[in-house]
């Protein structure tokens, strides 16, 4: 399959070596007022261009934190990160928002799909956001959905879909900005066992025609696809 960062150059980003994620000495802290909740204790993590590694754990480990200092979605405490080469660790909400639409793709347990839209207005959305012309959009986001073996619900909204056709709606979304980096979270956790699997192999498939993937999952399955696996216990890897 002929996905879209399967013909970029998959050289190193300048300074980086070719890595996506350098994460050296990272803290993150909740104060709640009456007390500091330490969720990552000092997490040292690279992630070179093109792996496939899945974060795993109990409840509570500092998974579903670390996914999110991943994705821009909050910035750490302490310490220093750099995607793709930028450092992200200090930025402001706008510039966290920025990054965050050019650089990652986003594949949610519930789907987080809008259900007022069509399959195929959920798969423009990171571009219309990202100033992506019309035309290009509805051009790019169509053969999205036919990659992913939708191309006949391409007018349909979410609640006319099953879960796994709407996983893969999610998965066309991600790819829509063309990321570095595709983080996902519990990907197969709302799937029956037949859609996680068809979830499972598509995600392979990604993998294998050059993305750099990440993923949080209690899912062994998946886990188990995954070439590098990173343990975390206590708010820290303890295994990678």
């Amino acid at each position: 399959m002929n996905w879209p960062f399967a013909q970029r150059d998959n050289g190193a980003p300048e300074g980086t070596n070719g890595r996506i994620i350098e994460m050296r000495g990272i803290q993150k802290v909740y104060d709640t007022g009456k007390i500091q909740v330490e969720a990552l204790r000092g997490i040292d993590l690279t992630v070179e261009r093109g792996e496939f590694v899945a974060v795993v754990g109990p409840s509570g480990s500092g998974k579903s934190t670390l996914l999110n200092l991943l994705g821009c979605l909050d910035t750490p405490t302490e310490g220093k990160y750099l995607l793709a080469g930028e450092p992200v660790a200090g930025m402001d909400r706008d510039g966290l928002a920025e990054v965050r639409n050019r650089r990652v793709g986003f594949v949610f347990q519930n789907f987080n799909l809008l259900p007022q839209l069509s399959a195929l207005e959920n798969v423009e959305m990171p571009m219309l956001f990202g100033g992506v012309p019309s035309r290009q959009r509805r051009e790019r986001a169509r053969k999205l959905l036919e990659q992913v073996g939708l191309g006949d619900r391409v007018e349909h909204k979410p609640t006319e879909l099953s879960g796994g056709q709407m996983q893969r709606v999610a998965v066309a979304r991600a790819l829509a900005m063309e990321p570095d980096l595709i983080l996902a979270d519990e990907p197969t956790g709302n799937l029956d066992t037949a859609s996680g699997s068809d979830v499972l192999s598509l995600l392979t498939e990604l993998w294998r025609g050059g993305a750099t993937l990440v993923v949080v999952t209690h899912d062994t399955a998946l886990a188990e696809r995954a070439p590098r696996i990173v343990e975390m216990r206590d708010g820290r890897i303890v295994d990678r």
